[in-house]
């Protein structure tokens, strides 16, 4: 499996990056942080690609997509695991909060796909999009409505994607509570909130059963994905839900 991870310097996009990589895919790995990058391919094993990749530019998206499939010579599936969480009440969230929201979470993801479709659809290949149990599964957290809303929006590009390009197979994957793995690998998605925000958020989450008291591991997430890219010539799969199961008696 020839395969692109976008957003694959840090967190759950590293994870999978890796983690694919381990399990015979020919992996080209991109995102913004060029030495976080390095690491991350260097991880992954010889013959990893490392491309700087800002999702967030047309340009970029396309010249990096290019160069993942010149050393890879195609590919067969996509993984866009770029996105940002902030924590912020709606009626203080500004005009640069949704930008940055929609830029990174649904913008680039149109950018990558449009630039990667060609490739995807010669070799009748895969895109699965990483979204979110807010999005879908709950109402939207409180502090979180920014986060949902645009993770909602990209549900629905995903299947505005597979309605007008059926011979690719889109797949939103939809994931619960998980912190990735450690170091870098780590999930960086709470990285500056607000401390005070979260005292005050925290308690509604919990006793609205959103937390499900457990974590997710993470190389079930990477088998789960796996599973669902390495058979993509036979099967669609139009949605993936992974999430932990809620402690006994919970």
């Amino acid at each position: 499996m020839r395969l692109v991870v976008v957003g694959a310097s840090s967190g759950l996009g590293r994870c999978l990056g890796v983690g694919l990589t381990k399990r015979g895919a020919q992996t080209a790995l991109l995102a913004r942080r060029p030495a976080n990058l390095a690491e991350a391919a260097k991880e992954a094993g010889p013959g990893t690609l490392a491309i700087t990749c800002d999702v967030t530019d047309e340009a970029s998206c396309t010249a990096a997509i290019d160069e993942a499939a010149a050393g890879l010579g195609g590919i067969d599936a996509l993984i866009y695991a770029t996105g940002v969480g902030p924590l912020v009440k709606l009626a203080d969230a500004g005009p640069a909060i949704w930008r940055h929201a929609f830029d990174t979470n649904v913008t680039g993801a149109a950018l990558i796909t449009k630039a990667a479709l060609p490739y995807l659809e010669a070799s009748a290949g895969s895109a699965a999009y990483l979204s979110s149990v807010s999005a879908s599964l709950t109402a939207p957290w409180p502090g979180l409505g920014v986060y949902a809303v645009s993770k909602a929006a990209l549900d629905k590009l995903v299947e505005a994607w597979r309605v007008e390009h059926p011979a690719v197979g889109f797949t939103r994957v939809t994931v619960g509570d998980c912190t990735g793995g450690d170091g870098d690998s780590m999930t960086q998605f709470a990285n500056g909130w607000d401390p005070e925000l979260v005292g005050a958020v925290y308690p509604i989450w919990e006793s609205r059963g959103y937390l499900s008291g457990t974590l997710l591991e993470v190389d079930e997430l990477v088998r789960v994905v796996h599973a669902a890219l390495d058979g993509h010539h036979l099967t669609g799969i139009p949605s993936l839900v992974v999430t932990p199961r809620p402690k006994a008696g919970a």
